[in-house]
């Protein structure tokens, strides 16, 4: 009996070495569809509690962005379930409650809440549906809130407290007029830091006594400087920031001190001063400080002892890391990504080295080993600067054999495009897509005169950027014309749709995503509290023959490539008027144009249902236009499922 149990083990045993019999997931390459894709997680920290025990992440996993709690259980417990998701969550230094904010159909007027961080019961504390409210920050001793509004005009943010006890408010900050927001509060809490922005690109900042509520401006308007990681000290004087006022126009770490405009740079070595320097933050017990550099797109993070100055060891990850905050024991909470990792949180012991993994993403059932890393490249432009972009090639491409390409145009248009993890750009590879995603003049994250480049007399030139980056695609082998299209969204919106009429015969295919096409329009119907900001980038109104030679909503006559229009019926950026005026233009001339308009979103889809839609949409117009695919019939199911009767889409 014995010998035949034996005998029976080893045929199992043998039986489960052997090698798995053929399935009909064994026959080809899987490639899941673009909604697939979508499903994919992401997690980020928002806020942990000083003893550590509880930590707490956003992530759209339930379809739109809510707040989770991470405890020692380690397991993500959800305590939001607004419909439309949170625009921002302030944890109480004692940790028992959070100030949430959120806001309606994407029309960014964030309402205040106070909530319970154990079982996620919330108070609505505001009841202003036309009011923004926002830049919250809690008291040292969490009996009251401090935070902005624009309530009294609808155009400029003023600094209000709260009694989190009673409810009670009152304005305490209306010196300056336009974009306020509270950069930081003393420990002692009798002195507040803050910033009035006059562009995106320049801002001031004040210094409020809360003990007597007087105020003085601390910065000498100096033109486009910026001053940002605000950090006033313990000893009320010493102010720590990133600053670009130098120069190089490089934002570096730096000093100042209440009451005085000067800055002093900190050149002790610690940051490489070759790039950027991001952010820098303290631990609140202000032993430990936390910096990031911008290299090249790639978030670099170090961490050091205020008193020493060593220091502290971080881990091997090499991606896009950051440090989100610290604990009383000293241990950090860390961000990362790659872009063929969607992002994670983690909980680092620098003392013993331990890593350990707070989320984890989901997959959606799809093979990691797919994704593809970028590569960056760098070419001359129509002047000889030197402009740098990322190059995402399919794993099927073969060099000399043009393939289908896609040239990304970002925001801002001070944005930066960053070699993160995006969904959508892994799977246009799969599906044997190019990418290059570009970063060219005016963009942010190569010091201030980069960013200046395309400030407006000078907003073609960055047009021109995306001419060369394209013809050097074609130079290069990638592609060739018939197979390139051009995507875009909110300024870069009006990127592609200004390529398309400085450049009619370049591109195949394009999607215009909540852009700009009448500049005059534009500024005339943005939210009352934008227009000041973004006529400083643009051009003033007071100039309307420049804002008309530069809007493509006059040149549409020259577009012949078949355009993708997508909008949010509620944007407060760009108003969806601006869709509404090219589609109509070019519907009346005949020229191919599809549209696709929210009628629950704002400035670009957030709703997972509409997220799926909207790039199921793009694959549908770039395979027709670029591949020659025309989508089955039985496909038309996926348009979008959130279409009103003010949908300009095609039902089916």
């Amino acid at each position: 009996m014995i010998k035949q149990l034996a005998a029976l083990l080893l045929l199992g045993c043998a039986l489960a070495n052997a090698n798995p019999p053929a399935t009909m997931l064994s026959e080809g390459q899987y490639i899941p569809d673009i909604g697939t894709f979508l499903q994919i997680g992401n997690w980020s920290p928002s806020g942990n509690s000083w003893d550590g025990k509880d930590v707490y992440v956003t992530s759209s996993a339930s379809g739109a962005t809510q707040i989770y709690r991470i405890t020692d259980s380690g397991w993500p417990y959800q305590l939001t379930t607004f419909e439309d998701g949170i625009d921002g969550f302030t944890l109480a230094k004692h940790g028992h409650v959070a100030i949430v904010t959120a806001s309606v159909g994407g029309d960014e007027n964030s309402q205040m809440y106070l909530m319970d961080t154990k079982s996620g019961r919330i108070l609505k504390l505001t009841d202003k549906p036309e009011v923004q409210f926002g830049s919250v920050v809690w008291a040292p001793d969490d009996s009251k809130i401090y935070y902005t509004s624009n309530e009294e005009n609808g155009t400029d943010f003023f600094v209000y407290e709260m009694n989190i006890t009673s409810g009670a408010t009152k304005k305490i900050f209306d010196g300056v007029k336009g974009s306020n927001n509270i950069a930081d509060l003393s420990q002692d809490g009798k002195h507040m830091i803050i910033s009035t922005y006059t562009s995106n690109v320049n801002n001031d900042l004040h210094h409020l006594d809360l003990t007597t509520g007087k105020w003085t401006t601390i910065t000498k308007d100096k033109g486009d400087v910026v001053y940002g990681s605000v950090t006033l000290m313990p000893d009320n004087q010493t102010i720590y920031i990133d600053c670009n006022d130098n120069p190089e126009g490089m934002a570096r770490m730096a000093t100042m001190k209440l009451g005085s405009p000067k800055v002093t740079y900190v050149t002790d070595g610690w940051l490489d001063t070759k790039w950027e320097c991001e952010g820098v933050g303290f631990s609140r017990d202000f032993k430990y400080m936390a910096a990031s550099t911008n290299e090249d797109g790639w978030g670099r993070a170090k961490v050091r002892e205020v008193a020493t100055g060593a220091p502290v060891k971080l881990p091997k990850l090499d991606g896009q890391m950051g440090v989100a905050g610290f604990t009383q024991d000293g241990e950090l909470i860390i961000s990362f990504s790659s872009p063929t990792m969607a992002p994670e949180v983690y909980r680092w012991n620098p003392k013993t080295e331990k890593l350990t993994q707070l989320t984890q993403s989901i997959y959606a059932g799809i093979d990691r080993s797919l994704f593809r890393d970028p590569v960056l490249v760098r070419f001359p432009s129509f002047d000889g600067l030197e402009i740098s972009g990322y190059l995402y090639l399919p794993a099927s491409y073969n060099e000399g054999q043009p393939v289908p390409f896609i040239v990304e145009a970002h925001g801002g248009p001070e944005g930066q495009f960053r070699p993160a993890f995006i969904r959508n750009i892994q799977y246009m590879m799969l599906n044997g897509y190019g990418v290059f995603c570009l970063n060219p003049r005016g963009s942010s994250g190569y010091g201030r005169d980069f960013l200046a480049m395309d400030n407006y007399k000078k907003r073609k030139d960055s047009l021109k950027d995306y001419k060369a980056a394209t013809d050097w695609l074609i130079t290069q082998g990638y592609t060739k014309q018939g197979m390139i299209g051009i995507r875009g969204g909110s300024y870069g919106g009006y990127v592609v749709l200004g390529m398309i009429t400085e450049y009619p015969d370049l591109y195949n295919a394009a999607i215009d995503i909540v852009g700009i096409a009448n500049f005059k329009t534009f500024l005339e119907k943005t939210a009352d509290y934008r227009r000041a900001l973004r006529e400083a980038e643009y051009g003033p109104l007071s100039d309307p023959a420049f804002l008309t030679e530069v809007s493509p909503i006059n040149k549409a006559d020259k577009i012949k490539t078949p355009l993708l229009v997508v909008h949010g019926e509620n944007d407060p950026r760009v108003p969806v008027g601006e869709a509404r005026q090219i589609i109509a233009e070019l519907t009346k001339m005949g020229t191919p144009v599809d549209s696709l308009i929210f009628p629950d979103e704002g400035h670009g889809a957030s709703k997972r249902p509409n997220i799926i839609a909207e790039y199921r949409k793009h694959v549908e117009f770039f395979d027709k236009y670029l591949k020659g695919v025309t989508k089955p019939e039985k496909m038309k199911e996926y348009t979008s499922v959130n279409a009103g009767p003010n949908a300009l889409t095609r039902l089916p």
